[in-house]
């Protein structure tokens, strides 16, 4: 059987990342079709796979440049062509979906969220837009939505990474998904060290992030943050931040475990679509503060595993994280919560979705 993956832009490892490299660990013969790839900037095993973009690769400088391409990524995506494919699996944050695959193959879809800045966060992104554009800008999201939702069509079984995803396939494409958590490297990550008193908040420094927030929460808790990440927003943060908050940029795995066994608590300000970050910090034993309306509470049950906040104002998070850093959590009771979402658990569920839908047989 023959199998074609799809992914949006392969330009570091991130959460979509991570869960390509999971199946395309099941199909090691199928190529990837993706819009831009920038050398070296995802893991050798990925690195090494067949890769093949799309006339975007040139305009995108090499896949250093490729967000302002936005509004031809959808036909791009389009131009793929993959004759033989007996089945497409693609990895959608953007318009991966949307890949026109063959007459008489199955196209299954994994999908991260429906794309953010055309639906459910497009305000935060067109906010910084003069305001003489905003109405140019407008009309191209509108377009993008019409297409991302007739595109969703020509997906056969959509699977959702969180309850939420799934919620927003349905509300904006009218499609009903299958729940299927994301992979987590709970092997790697583990508990150990010694706790300290700090917050951690690991995010890339965009609006959606909220890390500003994390700032102000604490500030008033009175405690020390350590943020994990950049982004756009560095700077601009840097000036809402005091001397008890340290900005410690992208940090490799080692770095990062360690960030998180030495933190009383991880602080997830933001609505996450799944947010693979609060199951790495349970898998070192270290609670997590969220928002309940957020995918984190896929992962965390409210007093089990750490809090979560019923709104998402500072105030409300500010006593939940009180409330979390009031209390004795068992690093063992949180890491065992975490094991429900490993990298071994993916694999299987997946490998079973697969089976009922009568592709078991091309699993390697």
């Amino acid at each position: 059987m023959r199998v074609a993956l799809v992914h949006d832009w392969l330009t570091g490892m991130r959460g979509g990342e991570w869960v390509l490299y999971e199946i395309a660990k099941l199909f090691p013969g199928a190529p990837i079709y993706t819009l831009v790839h920038r050398r070296g900037s995802v893991m050798p095993a990925l690195e090494e796979r067949s890769i093949r973009t799309s006339w975007l690769q040139a305009p995108s400088f090499g896949g250093r440049r490729w967000r302002y391409l936005l509004p031809l990524m959808p036909a791009a995506m389009e131009t793929f062509n993959f004759p033989d494919a007996d089945l497409v699996i693609s990895s959608s944050h953007c318009v991966a979906k949307g890949v026109i695959p063959p007459p008489g193959a199955f196209h299954l879809s994994y999908v991260h969220t429906p794309m953010r800045y055309a639906w459910d966060q497009r305000t935060l992104y067109t906010a910084r837009i003069p305001s003489l554009l905003q109405p140019v800008i407008e009309s191209r999201l509108a377009r993008l939505r019409q297409w991302d939702m007739v595109s969703s069509a020509r997906v056969d079984r959509l699977i959702a990474n969180s309850r939420l995803v799934a919620w927003r396939i349905k509300h904006y494409w009218n499609r009903q998904a299958e729940v299927i958590p994301p992979p987590v490297a709970t092997e790697f990550f583990t508990p150990g060290g010694e706790r300290q008193g700090g917050l951690l908040t690991v995010a890339a420094l965009v609006p959606y992030k909220r890390v500003e927030v994390a700032i102000e929460v604490a500030r008033k808790i009175g405690r020390r943050l350590d943020i994990v990440g950049t982004g756009p927003r560095m700077a601009q943060l840097r000036r809402l931040a005091g001397p008890d908050v340290r900005f410690l940029g992208w940090l490799d795995r080692e770095e990062l475990r360690e960030a998180y066994r030495r933190a009383a608590a991880v602080l997830v300000p933001n609505v996450e679509d799944f947010g693979m970050v609060t199951v790495e910090a349970l898998a070192c034993g270290t609670p997590v503060v969220g928002l309940a309306s957020s995918g984190t509470a896929d992962v965390v049950r409210s007093g089990i595993e750490g809090e979560l906040a019923e709104e998402s104002g500072s105030e409300a998070l500010v006593e939940a994280t009180a409330r979390a850093l009031e209390r004795h959590w068992d690093p063992e009771v949180l890491r065992q919560r975490s094991q429900f979402f490993s990298r071994e658990r993916f694999k299987i569920r997946f490998a079973f979705l697969l089976d009922r839908l009568g592709f078991g047989r091309a699993l390697q």
